[in-house]
């Protein structure tokens, strides 16, 4: 998994499983799109997610997070819930804005 921290007027996190970066998938009016820019991050493993999306909560981050895997560290972390999650062709998609 990926993880891009942004800088804007409060931290916004990118997080995406390492093999969907720089993919496409549209679906209807819908599309994801995994860009290298934005989600090209650091490679972590689940513990050291959940522990840095952990602390981005705890900083008023926001996220965007793409991903099977990802998805479910976000899960774990206590940032999503599974009533939050959108699919664009199978891809899960989550969004936490505080």
């Amino acid at each position: 998994m990926l993880l891009k921290l942004h800088e804007a007027y409060r931290k916004v996190a990118a997080v995406c499983d390492a093999e969907l970066l720089g993919k496409k998938y549209t679906e209807g009016k819908m599309q994801l799109d995994i860009n290298k820019d934005f989600y090209g991050g650091k490679k972590m493993d689940e513990a050291n997610l959940i522990t840095a999306l952990k602390d981005l909560y705890g900083e008023d981050a926001t996220f965007s997070i793409v991903g099977k895997k990802s998805v479910n560290a976000a899960i774990k972390a206590g940032i999503i819930n599974k009533d939050g999650i959108i699919k664009v062709k199978g891809i899960p998609f989550a969004l936490g804005l505080l």
